[in-house]
């Protein structure tokens, strides 16, 4: 017993030997380059949906080499310290923020995403309003659709904002919760929580919490094995969609593009049936340090504020990404954008 003792405290010193000099040198060689950008993803049941959203009541960091944010979720998920209840009081305009990473606001401080902009900025103008940041990292069209009309659309809200990043293309694919079918938009299913079970369970464990926050070795090892699931749902969710989604001379097929037409013209549908305003936003991409592209697919039916006009002025002058890390929208663009919404908005009331 006392050599297996033994044996068993120098396989554990011996391991964590190995991890402090794997920390050591990768803090060497990679910190530049390495992101520490945990999701804490979860399950949440919208209706008849299964989604993914981020923890509720949390409060978390992200770092890179350019610099910490904190992210503080109320009761919904949502990034905000405030919860909201569904019914809206009286007298309040009530936006509502969907998208991905960039809505969100990776890279920035809660405080100056474009959502929060775009509540200051409209209770500055004597509108008394409130924004709801619902935007979920890895968001596609199809989940922030979904999401709307089974969550979203209970709180009531007076606009609804969506914005749309060039990667929601491939992410509508992976969902799989639409497609196409004789050029109509057909449900195909009513779940998708990719990764969830996995952040739950490896969540749970003392100490990993801690390792996804300050850890660039933790860090290193779980994104490359999370890229490499990424890449093995994108593959096999494009080989559902082959006879479809065979790309043509421009980045997406045209399957891809229809698709993202065809969900957001769902969204506007739904809203306008409300009475809901519904606003897309064109979240650019970086195509290189101070130069950025709009992401929207032409000839959207549905009001937009255009990157490629609201950034005009500003190419290859402004930081308008992050310049390392994930190159998410900087926070000169969420200003940007949160203004350019403010006014939109104040124009019809």
């Amino acid at each position: 017993m006392k050599r297996f003792l033994a044996s068993g405290a120098l396989f554990v010193v011996s391991l964590l030997a190995a991890a402090a000099l794997g920390e050591v040198v990768v803090r060497a060689v990679f910190k530049e380059r390495t992101v520490l950008f945990p999701r804490y993803h979860t399950e949440y049941r919208y209706g008849d949906y299964t989604l993914r959203g981020i923890q509720p009541k949390s409060e978390f960091w992200h770092t890179s080499a350019d610099g910490s944010w904190k992210f503080v979720t109320n009761s919904k998920g949502l990034r905000d310290a405030r919860d909201f209840p569904y019914a809206k009081p009286a007298g309040t305009l009530r936006v509502l923020a969907l998208g991905d990473s960039h809505t969100q606001g990776y890279e920035v401080r809660q405080d100056a995403t474009y959502a929060a902009v775009l509540e200051r900025y409209l209770n500055a103008k004597g509108k008394k309003t409130e924004v709801l940041n619902a935007g979920v990292s890895g968001f596609s069209t199809a989940e922030a659709a979904a999401y709307l009309e089974n969550e979203g659309h209970r709180y009531q809200p007076d606009v609804v904002v969506l914005g749309f990043y060039a990667n929601d293309f491939e992410d509508n694919l992976k969902a799989g919760l639409f497609g196409l079918e004789g050029g109509k938009l057909v449900e195909r299913k009513r779940s998708h929580i990719p990764g969830v079970r996995l952040q739950d369970l490896i969540y749970s464990v003392p100490g990993v919490k801690w390792l996804g926050e300050n850890s660039y070795f933790y860090s290193v090892a779980f994104n490359t094995v999370w890229t490499h699931f990424k890449a093995m749902s994108l593959a096999h969710a494009k080989e559902e969609a082959f006879d479809f989604a065979v790309p043509q001379k421009g980045a997406h097929s045209d399957y891809e593009v229809e698709l993202a037409a065809a969900l957001i013209e769902r969204m506007r549908g739904f809203c306008e049936s409300r009475g809901m305003r519904f606003i897309v936003v064109d979240i650019p991409r970086r195509m290189a340090p101070y130069r950025a592209a709009q992401s929207i697919p032409a000839g959207l039916k549905a009001e937009t504020i255009a990157s490629s006009e609201l950034l005009a002025p500003f190419q290859d002058a402004a930081e308008m990404h992050v310049a390392h890390g994930h190159n998410h929208i900087s926070e000169f663009t969420h200003a940007l954008i949160g203004v350019a919404l403010g006014k939109r908005i104040l124009e019809s009331q």
